[in-house]
């Protein structure tokens, strides 16, 4: 192989690795799907296979409209597992019509108006010493710290959650996959 094309094959290779890299961080990979920033939230999280159960709370509380709108939200995405740890029969309870309300209220404590990213969770962290408060669509709050390399959150019961995948880009703003089911 020629000089000229060994380089052109070392170029190429750099690109597609340096390519993977800058695709990784604009479109992560959320239960086996990329997630694209050109698309609403709505549209993303139904192609994950994590966030089956979210999707489907998403639908039987009607929020699919208001969450597909231009926001900006910040949503902290419980993923399948999350919804697991719940007692059993808990979300087939919330999913009836007649628990529309509770699921409702649910849920929209799991979004903040706005676009926060874990950068402005740093920040107001350091606002306030180690620890940052967020108000929630639903009136609640959300408070988070540092822990380890992310991120943990705390709802009004006294839960944890972790951001297991922060900053997941959207085109009516951001979501950030959590472990565990926030409770108002």
């Amino acid at each position: 192989m020629s000089k000229k094309y060994t380089r052109l094959a070392i170029a190429l290779a750099a690109a597609s690795v340096l390519g993977t890299g800058a695709a990784a961080k604009t479109n992560p990979v959320v239960g086996g799907a990329a997630m694209y920033p050109t698309r609403t939230i709505v549209e993303n999280a139904i192609n994950s296979k994590d966030h089956t159960t979210l999707v489907a709370a998403v639908k039987a509380a009607g929020l699919v409209e208001t969450l597909s709108s231009p926001g900006p939200f910040t949503v902290f995405a419980p993923t399948n597992a999350a919804f697991a740890k719940l007692p059993a029969g808990t979300v087939e309870t919330l999913v009836k019509p007649e628990n529309k309300a509770t699921l409702t209220t649910i849920l929209t404590y799991h979004v903040v108006p706005g676009r926060i990213t874990a950068q402005d969770i740093a920040a107001a962290a350091k606002r306030g010493g180690g620890k940052a408060t967020f108000v929630t669509a639903s009136g609640g709050k959300l408070t988070f710290w540092k822990k380890g390399m992310g991120w943990q959150v705390q709802d009004a019961k006294g839960n944890y959650a972790n951001i297991t995948i922060p900053n997941v880009m959207q085109s009516n703003g951001v979501i950030h996959v959590i472990d565990t089911v926030l409770l108002p």
